[in-house]
């Protein structure tokens, strides 16, 4: 019996279109397997699809998974804004508040909207408190982004693992000539997961540089598929509230330039706060629609 879902596609974190993170939706993955799933996420080939289910618990919106190109992601931060601006695009009922469950927990949003009511983005919450990992040694972080080790700066911390609900990101700041120049090496991204054990396996790098009173950052996870990224809302969380648990700060407000280099300008807007929890993070940023179609299984 042949199959039909629909999908839609749209550019997160920016106000143009061919800016931003692309992302996949299927707003309806009823009757979808795991396994295809990760088939039409690999087929379609971008950073992240996600696929929209009735949730476990009524008092939720939704139940949403959130599959990269080789894996299932247990949080990630532009696929949760933008399946939330297509999921109040197509039901104006929606209010401005809304929780997905992911499988690192529930994931709060709040609606951006213009003067007409309209969805213009959202700005969602990491589902887990900030978690500090692992200190990681300078020379094979460089070398996985094509840098001498000067290019890593070290004045305010070492590169370092950090979390909050998705998959640890390596926070590593860097000179802006560094930022500029960096370039993913993929083979020594291959060594550094296989002779550092505190990786667990996998590597993705977030580098950032100071730019006056926001940052400027680039994504690199070439294990997962994606050699660069334009906009990282998983990594910009940690980031976030682990500039805030080094300032000691109650609270702070920090924007994000990324996808600069790629030709596909983000801008992800982060706040992190003290709670009793620990350090908890948000991100935000406008989505705009691209495409939408159908695929017969």
């Amino acid at each position: 019996m042949t199959r039909r879902f629909s999908f839609v596609t749209l550019d997160v974190f920016t106000d143009r279109r061919f800016g931003g993170n692309q992302l996949a939706v299927f707003p309806d993955a009823r009757g979808l397997s795991d396994a295809e799933m990760q088939a039409l996420a690999a087929e379609l080939n971008l950073s992240e699809t996600t696929f929209v289910l009735p949730p476990a618990d009524p008092a939720n919106t939704a139940r949403v998974r959130i599959f990269n190109r080789v894996a299932e992601m247990p949080f990630a931060g532009h696929p949760s804004v933008g399946t939330s601006f297509v999921l109040a695009r197509r039901d104006a009922g929606l209010g401005d508040r809304l929780r997905l469950e992911v499988p690192a927990g529930i994931v709060g949003v709040e609606l951006w909207r213009d003067a007409a009511g309209a969805a213009t983005g959202a700005a969602i919450g990491a589902p887990q408190a900030l978690t500090v990992g692992a200190a990681l040694p300078v020379a094979p972080v460089a070398a996985c982004a094509g840098l001498p080790d000067q290019g890593v700066v070290t004045a305010r911390h070492p590169p370092r693992l950090a979390a909050d609900g998705g998959n640890p990101r390596a926070l590593v700041e860097v000179t802006a000539e560094a930022l500029a120049a960096a370039q993913p090496d993929l083979a020594a991204f291959r060594r550094a997961v296989a002779t550092l054990p505190e990786l667990g396996g996998r590597l993705s790098l977030y580098l950032y540089r100071r730019d006056g009173a926001a940052l400027r950052a680039r994504m690199f996870s070439p294990l997962t598929g994606t050699w660069e990224d334009p906009a990282t809302g998983s990594a910009a969380t940690p980031l976030a509230g682990f500039l805030l648990h080094l300032s000691g700060e109650a609270q702070a407000t920090l924007d994000i330039h990324q996808g600069v280099e790629m030709g596909r300008p983000s801008l992800l807007r982060t706040t992190a706060r003290r709670t009793d929890e620990g350090i908890r993070a948000t991100v935000g940023g406008t989505c705009v629609p691209v495409f939408e179609g159908h695929v017969t299984l």
